[in-house]
């Protein structure tokens, strides 16, 4: 396989494809993106309605390109479909959109082959898996469940409160989406909080600052895995108070986690019982890399790597994993370092195989033209 020729196949045309895609030309390869939605911008638009970012403006960017507009507001879902889309368009990269990946396998000389959806089977040097995880919610299972006759579903599902007006509901969870969703809910029909421990919180802002000010002037956005997962064993809550006074004063009702379902309600820690019209999950996301099973890349669906590069395949990369290198790795602000760092390796990989493969070829290649004692006039060549 040429690697002067073959792309690295980016999949996934979220905020991670596209910033491997710009760290991917700036190390001087040649991307394509594959996404399956309609245009290049994740998951975004499929989020609840009234999502805003945790981060300002000026702290939510990708490499090259700035938000519009005041760099201390907290962007709605919306502004950030469109900057994905504006960055997508001033991408100099191959983008085929409405193409999914089925599978990765093996490919010639050390490289991959991808197969898609559309049928199509493209030669790559290396591939980079961005497709984040929202597509792969989880939901667990809890005694009863099956026999329970409301409305069920996950936060990926949840998009405004306005359907589930006049009806009771519990929101399972103690993170951000929980939290911001339950409290949505409350002012306009009964909630219930339900959490296996307290809500914790972080201020959203320190002496006039957002967190995230913070966080990079002290460092503490670029700390290695290792010490944030010592230091980070609890989900958070960002918060500027609003959230912890609704739960401290009971205008939000937070409960310990039932025990089971019934046929129209759940079962408390304490034994009573509820009668409860929708049950809502928000218990976070699993990676969504099915298409890497042909190569056994993964351990139970969780890729096996470290800092992003595969430990089984080399030139098989990751983007956007939840603390891959750092605590920002899955955020706007944060996976254009993670894909700068797993470009360059890349490249560099690419730099031995081409310089080795020119040495080989000459060589190989008059060995083709040297006469054969069996065809000295050339017949056969």
């Amino acid at each position: 396989m040429n690697d002067q020729v073959n792309p690295v196949i980016i999949v996934g045309g979220g905020q991670s494809g596209l910033a491997a895609a710009r760290a991917a030309l700036d190390a001087g390869l040649r991307p394509v993106v594959l996404h399956r939605g309609a245009e290049p911008v994740g998951s975004w638009p499929d989020y609840y309605d009234s999502l805003t970012l945790f981060s300002p403006a000026r702290y939510s960017t990708l490499p090259g390109m700035p938000f519009d507009g005041d760099p201390d507001r907290y962007p709605h879902r919306d502004e950030v479909v469109d900057y994905l889309r504006r960055y997508a368009d001033a991408l100099d990269v191959e983008i085929r959109t409405r193409t999914g990946v089925v599978a990765v396998h093996p490919g010639d000389s050390g490289g991959y082959l991808v197969r898609t959806d559309t049928g199509d089977e493209l030669p790559a040097v290396g591939v980079v898996a961005a497709t984040g995880s929202f597509g792969n919610p989880y939901l667990p299972t809890l005694p009863g469940q099956s026999e329970y006759t409301g409305d069920l579903c996950h936060v990926a599902q949840y998009r405004r409160p306005e359907a589930y007006d006049g009806k009771r509901v519990v929101v399972v969870g103690a993170g951000n989406s929980a939290v911001q969703v339950a409290y949505e809910l409350s002012r306009r029909t009964w909630v219930t909080l339900a959490t296996r421990e307290p809500v914790r919180f972080l201020p959203q802002r320190i002496r006039g600052r957002d967190l995230h000010h913070w966080l990079r002037v002290t460092g503490a956005d670029r700390l290695p895995r290792p010490v944030i997962t010592r230091l980070i064993r609890h989900a958070a809550v960002l918060d500027t108070g609003r959230y912890h006074d609704a739960i401290t004063s009971g205008e939000l009702l937070r409960r310990e986690m039932f025990t089971r379902f019934t046929a129209d309600g759940v079962v408390w820690s304490d034994g009573t019982t509820e009668a409860v019209d929708a049950v809502i999950f928000a218990t976070g996301y699993r990676p969504n890399l099915d298409y890497l099973a042909p190569l056994g890349a993964l351990n139970q669906g969780v890729p096996r790597q470290v800092g992003g590069m595969s430990t089984t395949h080399p030139g098989l990369l990751y983007l956007g994993l939840e603390f891959q290198r750092s605590f920002a790795s899955n955020t706007l602000r944060g996976v254009g370092r993670d894909a700068a760092h797993v470009m360059a390796a890349l490249a560099a990989r690419v730099d031995r195989r081409s310089r080795l493969f020119r040495q080989v070829r000459p060589a190989a290649s008059g060995a083709q033209r040297s006469p054969s004692p069996l065809h000295s006039d050339g017949a056969g060549e």
